[in-house]
């Protein structure tokens, strides 16, 4: 038997050498727009039938303010963040597993017509980060590798699309900081052309050792680089736990980012945050202090940082959000469907604790801008996707995006769907 287990073993380790050796050859290929496969075929994902029928019928439980409704855009396994094409009716979505999908509404109703995996010759690991450089670039931030391609929109419908190797694997974070744990990525390209990345350390609280080299590197923070060929890299927040939600505001062109805090310390600390980046290089508190008064340092949680004295200066969060909702994905409302209150702020999106005695969260916040570019207030826009009678999740909440119609999507990893908003007074 164990001769078998380690037969076994070792064909396990050779099949995935072969996987990743394959995989960059199809890299090569496609970097210079050789075809990489033979099969022209995608399958398609069913966007009819009983499941859809469910999360429907789930849809109902979803409480919204007066003149809103949500309806199923689209069945999406594993559905997480989200980018909007800018020329064509369909978007983007990133998943935590080996899949891009390609979504498009053909008939422009509001509703999907197809889905499908992009670029299903090459092997993507945890590429849940999707975003658009401003002339029309995809970018996919894997775990530890960032792509580009070049009109994705145009060019999704074989399984060969051309590509640009930005970072290559293994050079986004140090092979050895790797980690099933805080591996999500997120992006969004500013205005001036700069790639920014969040990366999140890969413990629960880092190590005293680790502290100071995490700093230097931007993990459990944010990093900027060229969109193309990943040079001229810099930190651009420090002091981070693990973001895994960031937007621009377009209106101040300001970063702003959400935080998910230390596991561990209670049902009731710390706070979720929502953070905005007002210099180069801003250190946010982690793992000193928690919110706007929260320590950790030295506590049970983080009992060897206890004679690390935390930075002179620190920036405190934009919003505290209650302990635990895990709020991952944001974005600016900057459409015009959408009531006058809801334009120019930020919805949020909280996947919902694991870490805590009673659930929270499964809801989408919405957070007000004040007039110098602050956040104002927050407030609940949409929940429903817990169930409070049983406990039980109906949908976790991922992302949200703004679509051209000025409509609201919002992603669920564990429906696998999307959902639309629409506002009809």
């Amino acid at each position: 038997m164990k001769k078998t287990m380690k037969l076994w073993a070792l064909g396990a380790v050779a099949a995935a050498v072969a996987l990743g050796a394959q995989a960059q050859q199809n890299i090569e290929k496609l970097k210079q727009m050789k075809v990489a496969t033979t099969d022209l075929n995608i399958p398609v994902v069913p966007q009819t039938g009983k499941n859809a029928d469910a999360i429907r019928a789930n849809l109902k439980r979803v409480k919204l303010p007066p003149g809103f409704s949500i309806d199923l855009f689209a069945i999406v396994p594993d559905a997480r963040h989200m980018a909007v094409a800018p020329s064509t009716n369909m978007l983007f979505v990133g998943t935590r597993k080996t899949t891009v999908w390609a979504v498009t509404d053909r008939n422009s109703d509001g509703v999907a017509d197809e889905v499908k995996s992009f670029a299903p010759s090459l092997k993507f690991t945890n590429p849940n980060g999707v975003c658009w450089t401003k002339d029309g670039f995809l970018i996919v931030a894997e775990h530890n590798r960032v792509l580009n391609f070049p009109a994705a929109e145009f060019f999704y419908e074989g399984p060969d699309v051309a590509v640009i190797e930005v970072v290559g694997q293994g050079k986004l974070v140090p092979p050895e900081e790797e980690s099933y744990n805080h591996g999500a990525r997120t992006c969004r390209v500013a205005d001036d052309g700069m790639l920014h990345i969040t990366l999140g350390q890969p413990h629960n609280v880092q190590p005293k050792d680790k502290v100071a080299l995490y700093e230097q590197l931007g993990i459990g923070g944010m990093v900027k680089m060229n969109a193309f060929d990943g040079s001229k890299r810099e930190v651009v927040a420090r002091g981070v736990r693990n973001s895994v939600g960031m937007d621009i505001n377009p209106k101040d062109k300001s970063v702003w980012f959400t935080d998910n805090q230390t596991d561990g310390m209670g049902d009731d600390i710390p706070p979720g945050e929502l953070n905005r980046v007002s210099k180069l290089g801003e250190h946010f508190g982690y793992p000193f202090i928690h919110g706007n008064n929260v320590p950790i340092a030295g506590t049970a949680a983080a009992p060897d940082l206890k004679d690390m004295k935390p930075p002179a200066q620190w920036t405190k969060p934009q919003v505290e959000f209650p302990a635990h909702q895990a709020q991952l994905g944001m974005t600016f409302y900057n459409g015009k469907q959408f009531p006058a209150k809801y334009q120019g702020g930020a919805f949020v999106a909280a996947h919902g604790s694991w870490n805590r005695s009673k659930a929270t969260g499964g809801l989408i916040n919405y957070v007000s801008m004040k007039a110098d570019g602050s956040a104002d207030k927050s407030e609940v826009f949409a929940e429903g996707f817990l169930d409070p009678d049983t406990g039980l999740y109906r949908g976790r909440p991922v992302d949200v995006a703004v679509m051209k119609d000025g409509s609201l999507l919002i992603s669920d990893d564990f429906a696998g769907a999307i959902y639309r908003v629409t506002y009809a007074p």
